[in-house]
């Protein structure tokens, strides 16, 4: 079955360039791209008005399987990331148990194969994520973790984390760090500032962050490890991460579409699903994301979805976990916020989430050429939606964007040729 997708523009995050190419697609790959191309018999994708992108990939998800399947799984985690545009996403090891070991990445990779995208396991730095023992890292690569991380939980002890980053070098994984310091955050619940002081709410320094983001990047450069930072929040953690680049340093780094939408004033009420960790930041921070994305300092856009069950979210703000989900929000917030307002060109935002991410992960593709894989994300950039939680693939709600008006939306997900969403809707 060939599959003809007619009239669009080819976006080339490479050459950062817009073409108007039509692509052919046979058993699961792009056979021919050109001008005007005629396949008798072929489904034919009108994608006039529309952006052809490589595959968006999300490198930073939690799908909660195995362990708390009633806030995600696998499956509907996947479905999500396909609604959202995205034709892979890489899942954090926080799961339970934690992806530690051999059997779990293999586990997930199992349970993936019935999945709407592609999941890539990231394997944890160090056993039960408790930053005390190194995990067998060596066997979580075989197995097919593509790279290491303790995410939503920093390795205090420096001389731990220097340990982890010489075997990772070794074997040439990135690793992937939480910058927290947890004597600094210690019982905060947001950002420290004065919408903290006005609720009453114990805050979250800056300084939290940024103390531990220049110890990495100093252990990064001393060991030669491939080092990413997740989340980054604030000025100081951009400023770092920018001089650290100038050094040569092998540093890369992630912002999250929360971090550069909103501020701490989304607290406001008691928001729970506004808590997230790290916390939202001032309006000050939020201006030098936008600058770290625009000048190319922060290398990718992943948005850190984080599913909690309704239950969860509707306590106390003190006692609520941190998390947002952000699969199905991500690229109409990238749309909405960056590239409408001219912050990004449309080849510049479709590199932070395409081929950056995998450059970070040590895949190969982002971009769309003969012979790669047909793995393809389309964008109206001019289609508008209404965030409406109640009609998402995922199981989880807790968002702080509903009822948001969002412009630039994926309106298909191929995967290796597959058609899993059409129109905003899921092919079953």
């Amino acid at each position: 079955m060939q599959l003809l997708i007619k009239g669009g523009e080819l976006v080339d995050p490479v050459a950062e360039t817009l073409d108007q190419v039509d692509i052919l697609v046979q058993g699961g790959r792009i056979v021919d791209l050109g001008k005007g191309l005629q396949a008798p018999g072929a489904e034919i994708v009108e994608a006039s008005g529309c952006y052809v992108c490589p595959g968006l990939v999300d490198m930073h998800v939690h799908l909660r399987e195995p362990g708390f399947e009633y806030k995600e799984d696998i499956i509907s985690g996947t479905r999500a990331a396909a609604m959202g545009g995205f034709t892979a996403v890489a899942s954090m090891p926080n799961s339970d148990p934690v992806a530690d070991n051999a059997t779990v990445i293999r586990y997930i990779l199992e349970k993936a194969r019935e999945g709407a995208a592609k999941v890539y396991p990231i394997g944890a730095l160090t056993k039960g994520s408790k930053g005390r023992e190194l995990t067998e890292m060596a066997d979580l690569k075989k197995a097919g973790a593509v790279a290491l991380s303790d995410d939503g939980m920093p390795v205090m002890d420096a001389g731990m984390m220097r340990r982890v980053m010489q075997y990772a070098a070794m074997l040439g994984l990135t690793v992937i760090s939480h910058c927290e310091d947890l004597t600094l955050a210690a019982g905060g619940q947001m950002h420290e500032g004065a919408v903290s002081s006005m609720l009453g709410l114990q805050g979250i320094p800056a300084a939290a962050e940024e103390v531990m983001v220049a110890r990495d990047i100093l252990l990064a450069e001393s060991t030669g490890c491939k080092l990413h930072l997740a989340h980054i929040s604030t000025r100081g953690s951009v400023r770092l991460l920018r001089q650290a680049k100038e050094r040569g340093v092998k540093v890369t780094a992630e912002a999250t579409p929360h971090h550069f939408t909103l501020t701490e004033e989304a607290v406001l009420g008691f928001n729970t699903n506004a808590k997230v960790n790290p916390p939202l930041r001032s309006r000050e921070d939020v201006e030098a994301i936008k600058e770290g994305l625009k000048d190319g300092t922060i290398d990718v856009i992943a948005t850190d979805h984080a599913p909690h069950a309704f239950h969860e979210k509707d306590v106390e703000f003190q006692l609520a976990p941190n998390g947002l989900v952000g699969l199905e929000t991500a690229l109409g917030l990238v749309f909405t916020e960056l590239v409408h307002p001219g912050i990004l060109t449309v080849p510049q935002a479709v590199a932070k989430l395409s081929r950056h991410p995998r450059q970070v992960l040590g895949l190969a593709g982002g971009r769309l050429e003969k012979g790669a894989p047909a793995d393809i994300t389309l964008i109206d950039p001019q289609l508008s939606e209404v965030v409406d939680p109640a009609n998402w693939a995922g199981k989880s709600r807790n968002t702080p964007f509903g009822g948001r008006k969002l412009t630039g939306l994926p309106v298909m997900t191929l995967v290796e040729g597959r058609i899993v969403m059409q129109n905003r809707r899921l092919r079953e």
